[in-house]
């Protein structure tokens, strides 16, 4: 049957070379209008609605470990300040475990020359020595004082540099040897005993004495 609705004579916008398409049908009087608002004011536009996901990073493989941003969590190992404490125990046959690492001869805040290397056992603490500020000076005119809290270094019998210990040793037990190291800086290599054999030290300076010229 046919509607009652008045035919609409549009025009429509449409893409492309040809603008205008003449379209005659029967439509509801309000929707040609909308049509026709619309066609005079260009054609239709659909926003695309941009497709929202997530994605997960694939495990790392089998020997490739991503880089540590922060310090290491070793919380599961029960470890305790007192381990650290623990003594160095003795092993058969006379032996024990050592440990070592190197500490800084500066004074100046924030200054770390590695100039200190430094070994322990049970028994026994050994040290290698290259201060910078004694380069030039000849390795035959280095001495070594040791106390049993403090060591001391001169050159020509002067105090040059001096330290408090990490911990007490035995003044008697004090070997050192002085050789020319490269670079004209001599190295000194000094071993003391420790006055409480197993007490671990965690290396030779715990402070730079005031009266280091160095």
């Amino acid at each position: 049957p046919r509607s009652a609705w008045p035919s609409q004579r549009l025009a429509l916008a449409a893409p492309g070379p040809r603008t205008n398409v003449l379209m005659r049908t029967h439509i509801h009087p309000l929707l040609a209008a909308l049509l026709a608002l619309a066609s005079s004011c260009g054609a239709f536009v659909v926003p695309l609605q941009p497709r929202v996901g997530s994605f997960r990073l694939p495990p790392c493989s089998r020997g490739h470990r991503p880089l540590l941003s922060g310090p290491l969590d070793v919380s599961d190992l029960g470890l305790t300040m007192d381990d650290l404490e623990t003594p160095l125990p003795d092993l058969a046959g006379g032996s024990s475990i050592a440990t070592s690492g190197c500490e800084s001869t500066s004074r100046l805040p924030g200054s770390d020359d590695s100039g200190c290397r430094w070994e322990e056992t049970a028994e026994r603490i050994e040290a290698r020595l290259s201060i910078p500020g004694l380069r030039g000076q000849p390795a035959a005119a280095m001495g070594v004082e040791v106390t049993s809290a403090t060591a001391t270094i001169t050159a020509f019998g002067r105090v040059v540099w001096s330290c408090v210990l990490r911990g007490a040793c035995v003044p008697d037990t004090l070997t050192f040897s002085a050789e020319d190291g490269t670079g004209m800086l001599p190295e000194i290599s000094i071993s003391i005993g420790k006055a409480e054999p197993g007490k671990r030290w965690g290396g030779l300076i715990a402070s730079i004495g005031e009266d280091s010229i160095l």
